[in-house]
């Protein structure tokens, strides 16, 4: 039997809320200046923030107010270190005649599977957590595994401040509500016991640590690095975004699965590299349609791509929380403008 599992986090998290606090920032800065260039790290727990990163903008920053962003997502917090300073000058000079802000591969997904377009196993495992998640507002995880006809196999729940018996009685509603049936699998609830102390106030958090949960899941590679707190210039963002969209182009010619990977390298303008897979066979774009493969070469530009999925707009906060693909109101999940 081939098994496939995927995990999810709510946005009280400690990693997700690193990564809230480290895109909030980013929007901070848009706000002021859209073309602020921004790579932010935050690290919290224990009642302590530290944030540190690079950030050139013609918006000078109060640091009240980015304490303020702090405070509004970790309201325990007792301490908050900020060291932010200008981006290097060697990068800066790449970027700024449109260049990728850094080199890298970065894989785009798109599949049948569901709606949205992204594996089953982190489709499930995200329906679940936002199911919860709705209700109580707290810390948790769920997984799901699933077999190779996309049926559950098990179920693994962890949520703070839900008595376990309770947290059950919601699992297999959830089960119920998404079946039409009752649930009889493996199912793990609060396996440690009922727990009450969690976000940064049980564990540190991490911007970025969380990246199979941002993309697709552990069955698709990562090629490029986190997402969050890097503005658009960052190609481990912007490129993945644009990959993403164009699987969902190619979706129409593929009977299961769309897999695309773009190269760059730090301070050139265009991909050294753009891959497509269809249902698993790789594809030679230039033999299949030279027009539309220069096209696609022109789109990846780091500056088209930056304007046509409107990236410097400030709408960072709001992919820290559910994941960055699956998402209709993301630009990248449209293929309209491709």
């Amino acid at each position: 039997m081939i098994l496939k599992t995927a995990e999810c986090v709510t946005p009280k998290h400690p990693d997700k809320m690193a990564d809230n606090i480290s895109d909030s920032i980013l929007d901070y800065f848009l706000k002021k200046d859209e073309n602020s260039r921004v790579a932010i790290e935050t690290l919290g727990g224990h009642k302590k923030i530290y944030i540190c990163g690079e950030v050139t903008s013609k918006g000078d920053y109060e640091k009240s107010e980015i304490e303020n962003i702090v405070k509004n997502i970790y309201e325990n917090v007792e301490n908050i270190e900020i060291n932010i300073i200008k981006q290097s000058p060697e990068i800066a000079k790449g970027v700024d005649t449109g260049g990728a802000g850094d080199q890298g591969i970065m894989v785009g997904y798109a599949c049948f599977d569901n709606e949205e377009n992204i594996p089953q196993e982190l489709y499930l495992a995200r329906n679940l957590c936002k199911f919860i998640y709705k209700k109580y507002k707290f810390d948790g995880k769920t997984q799901i595994t699933i077999n190779q006809n996309k049926e559950i196999q098990s179920i693994v729940c962890s949520f703070q401040n839900v008595k376990t018996e309770i947290l059950e009685k919601e699992v297999k509603n959830w089960y119920k509500i998404e079946n039409n049936k009752d649930y009889i699998n493996k199912l793990y609830i609060n396996p440690c016991g009922d727990w009450n102390i969690g976000g940064f106030d049980a564990d540190t958090g991490l911007t970025g640590r969380k990246i199979a949960v941002d993309n697709y899941g552990p069955q698709v590679e990562i090629g490029g690095g986190a997402f969050s707190g890097k503005d658009y210039t960052k190609v481990d963002r912007s490129g993945a975004y644009k990959a993403r969209q164009i699987a969902l182009y190619f979706l129409k010619d593929a009977k299961e699965f769309v897999k695309v990977k773009i190269a760059y390298s730090i301070g050139i303008k265009y991909p050294v590299m753009i891959s497509l897979n269809i249902d698993g066979e790789n594809i030679d774009l230039e033999n299949i349609d030279n027009i539309l493969y220069k096209k696609i070469i022109e789109d990846c530009s780091v500056e088209n791509i930056i304007k046509d999925l409107k990236l410097k707009n400030a709408i960072y906060k709001s992919t820290a929380t559910w994941g960055h693909f699956g998402n209709k109101k993301f630009t990248w999940e449209n293929i309209d403008s491709f």
